[in-house]
Formats: C-alpha cells, structure tokens, sequence
C-alpha cells in the first residue's frame, strides 16, 4: 500500500496541477473594547458569507468564511457557517468530477459499504484523534440531507424526489438512525447499510450514492484538511507532488463568476498560446463559465495528452480573443525567478512557491547560480506558500540550519512521533531573510519557524496561516480513490505549536502591496512595502555580517 505523508494547506483556490488551507493580557477597558469590535467584525463576516450562501457561491463562501475563522478561531458561529458551506462545496466538487460520477454509476452496493468500511479502518488506525463512530455517522446523515436538496445529486440518483417525500424520508431517517447504539466500526458500516435500504424504499435512490455520502460525510468532518479523494482529486495531488501534470499550464480561481488566471506557468502551453496573467475564461468549448460551478469549469478544462480545449479570454486592456490550446504534460517549477535585487550588497531574491519533490534540485540550482552572481546575503519569499512535502520542508531547512531540531511530529500512532533533526555537511551560511504571509502555511510554517527558533534568520511580514498538522494520502484498496487524513500534529525546533498560530514576523510589515489579480510576477521593492521592508532587513545582516569577516 502506497502512502505519502506531508503538510497539506487547505487552500479552496484551483491549484495549477488542476491544468496545471499568543495572547496579550490587556485592561479592562480595552478588553471590552475588543469584545465589541470583534462582534461587529463577525456579524459583517457572518452577513456577507450568507449573502454568498443564497447566490450559491459556494467555493467562495468557504474562502470567506475560512479567512474570518482564521481572525476569529474560536468563534463557533464561524465554524457552523463554514461547515454547512463546506458540505454544499464539497458536493458541487464531487458531482463536477467526472470519475466520481462513473464511480456512483458502477461500484456495486456491496463494495461501496466495503469501500465504507475500509475508510473507517483507516480512520482508526491512522487519525490524530480516537474516532466517535456515532458522530461520523450523524454527520454522513448532515451529508446526505444537504445532497438531498441539490440538483446535482437527485437528478442523478433519486427519481422519486419530490420535496414532501424527501423532507418525510430525512425526518424517518433520524428516528430510525438517532436511538441506534453506534460504538464500533461494524456498527457504523450496518447503519448506514440499513440508510440505503430506507432510502432505495422511500425514494428509490440509488443506494451507493447514498453510502458515498455517508463516507465523505465522515472523513470531510474529521477536521479541515481530511477529505475523500476522488480518483481524479488523488492524481491531481500526485501530479502536485511531484511537480509536472497534463494540462494547460496555469493556475486559476473563482472570482465574480469566471475564472481569473492567477499564473500562467513558464514555458507551458497556455503561455506559449498568448495567455497571461490576470485574463479571465469567459467560455470553454463554447460554454460559459457563468453558467458552470468552478469545478465543473475545471473538469471541461482536464483532458489527455495531445487533445484540445477551445477559450474565449479577455484581457482587461483588449478585446476578448479565441484561442486553441494542445494539452500536453508540463513541468511546474517550485522556484520563481532569482536575481540579484541590490548589487551594492550582493542581496539575492528568489519566490519559493511550494515544497514539492523537485523543490531540493530546484533549490541547489538557484542557490549556486545566486552565488555565481555575487550573492552575499538572500531573501527568500515564501508568500503565498501553501506547503507540500514534509520531507521536503525538513531538507530544505537543512540547507540553512547547520544543527539541532528542525521540526517534531505528534499523534496518536506512536508511528507518527518523529523528531527530524538538521545535518551540518551542505549547509549554506549566507545571512537569510524570509517573507511570510498569511497565505505561507504548513511546510512554509515549518522552514520559517525552524529559521526563527535557531535565530538563523530574520523573518518579515505578517503572522503565517497557522496549520500545525500532517496529513497522510492513504489509497484505497477497492478503488482507484483515495483519502487525506491528519495524522500528526507538528512543532517547532523550541517546541511551539502552529496550528491557528502560525509565525509570528520578527519584522512587522501590516500593508504589502502585491498585484490586485493575485499573481506572482516578479515584484519590484518600490511597489511593495513587504519587499522594502525585507531588502532593508538583509542590509543590516550583510552589514554585521562584513563588520564580523573584519575583526
């Protein structure tokens, strides 16, 4: 059985392989000033996510309300919002999947309840926490409720739906399902053996439809980062380990209705076609992205090697053109551009995107390429980092940090605490600068914090998204799907936590200005104060660091 473990980050953004997530005591006056601010600021996130909630926006509801859990994190009304947003999410992404839908029409019953019990084995045996069997049911039950009223699951699978049976089906469903003793794997997999069965009577839904709703409604209410994979989800986080997938080359996200191109990936299909950052997909093969969920969208825009997929793009400066796109296989380079910024000081740049398998090859090139050039101090960006590979996260630490922990790794399986400590030979000592956002998560988390907690560099930005946990990519035996699940919580080298912590900046930047669309262009230190900030920070360092080489 194959299994990657790494920090994932549970961005709702379309990744590119697509086509290519300390307290201050104050008075008390200030403390009831706060308590007041912090309502007003909830309420104004809670309406504006209900207003997305009843335009059905539902990718960008979860962002929002996701971002507001992250200023809020113990705000339960948050929380419920996100949770309801997420099961509508979740059910739009499998039902624009294509090889979700040919696995509802084709697995048997039989092998779906032992698909079912197959996840909860793995639940056990490998979950952060102890499961709550009776809870992971109740909340498939939440699953196949919310299906129940979404078009894209009845017109499938339930012919007989009319509003009153299905409102009378859910309403036996709990009578039947809420006094049942659920304490045991087999218990819970009877349950919802005997919720298909009800379903198939009263509706005469399709019942493997109704147990994959019960396993995605446990293993997508674990926490935010454990889901059902689909076969298509599972390739596509392959493809994102290791750095190259099939498509088109650019990495997009919803915004209004259409698909913006955040980054058209060097050297790729879409580039060489003519489309640049910051156009938006107006239709694909002729048909409109205003009349397509975002994953539905996405689907249209997968294909094989060598076939073609047609586009009307607009760019905000011309008129709106056509173009014709081969898909092919494209490598997606885990470094931006490097430079030297200031030659004066030899102070070298370079965007380091994510901690993906290629990221250590990528990362020897650059550096020895920066060094050839002059580099004698580096700043390394890390904005909008969402992680990726453990492993990797750990090795690239140990290009800066010559000894000592890099990072500790926590769970309930003794298996998952592992203590991942530096090697000296290799080990690069050029004074180090690292920018963070609140968009560099996980193994972005992991490489500031071990350069923060060792003092072997100075961190600038704002305080980092504050994902502390691991997740494993378990394959699953009777399907070509899979599941991600935390396995392990991390720490950093002095043993502090990251979940909804994050890294706090040893230089605070609060305002960076970075481009409205989102992309990663190579950014210039006049436009960005983050930058600014940064430059200045590797100043001071090349200037100790001369003053130290003179004594």
């Amino acid at each position: 059985m194959r299994r990657r473990v790494f920090s994932v980050f549970g961005a709702l953004r379309l990744a590119a392989l697509v086509l290519f997530f300390v307290s201050t005591a104050v008075a008390q006056q200030t403390t009831t000033i706060s308590i007041n601010t912090h309502s007003a600021e909830v309420g104004k996130a809670l309406q504006d996510g209900r207003r997305l909630e009843r335009e059905r926006r539902w990718g960008e509801a979860l962002t929002h309300y996701e971002d507001a859990i992250r200023e809020f994190p113990y705000d339960a009304s948050l929380q419920r919002r996100f949770d309801y947003t997420r099961l509508h999410y979740d059910l739009g992404r499998r039902y624009a999947d294509r090889s979700f839908r040919q696995a509802v029409a084709h697995l048997p019953l039989e092998k779906a309840l032992e698909l079912y019990a197959q996840v909860l084995l793995k639940i056990e045996s490998h979950y952060v926490e102890a499961p709550n069997w009776k809870r992971l049911v109740e909340h498939g039950t939440n699953n196949l409720e919310v299906a129940l009223g979404e078009p894209a699951f009845v017109d499938r699978n339930v012919p007989e739906h009319n509003r009153a049976a299905v409102t009378a089906f859910c309403h036996e469903l709990r009578r039947t399902l809420g006094p049942r003793v659920i304490t045991t794997r087999t218990a819970a997999r009877d349950a919802v053996a005997s919720a298909a069965a009800l379903a198939r009577q009263r509706l005469a839904a399709e019942p493997t439809a109704v147990v994959l709703e019960y396993l995605c409604g446990a293993t997508n209410s674990l926490d935010h980062y454990s889901a059902y994979l689909t076969p298509g989800q599972l390739n596509d986080v392959y493809s994102q380990i290791e750095g190259n997938f099939v498509g088109l080359g650019i990495e997009l996200k919803a915004v209004a209705g259409e698909l913006l191109v955040i980054r058209v990936i060097p050297g790729s299909p879409a580039q060489q076609a003519g489309m640049l950052d910051g156009d938006r997909i107006r239709s694909v093969d002729g048909q409109s992205t205003r009349d397509l969920s975002t994953d539905e969208a996405a689907s249209l825009l997968q294909g094989d090697a060598g076939s073609v997929v047609s586009l009307v793009v607009v760019t905000p400066t011309r008129q709106p053109r056509q173009l014709s796109i081969r898909r092919r296989r494209v490598e997606v380079p885990s470094i931006g551009e490097a430079k030297i910024l200031d030659p004066q000081h030899g102070i070298a740049y370079f965007q380091l995107r994510c901690f993906q398998k290629t990221t250590c090859r990528d990362l020897d090139k650059t550096l020895w390429k920066l060094h050839r050039d002059g580099m004698k101090s580096l700043i390394m960006d890390l904005r909008g980092n969402p992680g990726g590979l453990l492993t990797t996260a750990v090795d690239v630490v140990d290009k800066f940090v010559p000894r000592g922990v890099i990072v500790s790794t926590r769970g309930r399986n003794t298996q998952e605490d592992f203590t991942y400590q530096a090697r000296t030979p290799g080990t690069w000592r050029v004074p180090l600068v690292v920018m963070i956002d609140r968009d560099s998560a996980s193994a972005a988390e992991i490489f500031a914090g071990a350069i923060r907690d060792h003092r072997r560099g100075t961190i600038v930005g704002v305080r980092s998204y504050g994902k502390g946990s691991v997740q494993g990519i378990f394959p699953l035996d009777l399907s070509t799907a899979g599941v991600r699940l935390t396995t392990a919580r991390f720490y950093s080298p002095t043993g502090r936590p990251y979940g909804r912590i994050g890294v706090e900046p040893d230089v605070l930047v609060r305002t960076t200005a970075r481009p409205v669309d989102g992309s990663l262009a190579f950014p210039a230190a006049a436009e960005d104060a983050m930058l600014a900030a940064a430059l200045e920070a590797a100043r001071r360092l090349a200037g100790r660091q001369q003053a130290l080489n003179m004594k």
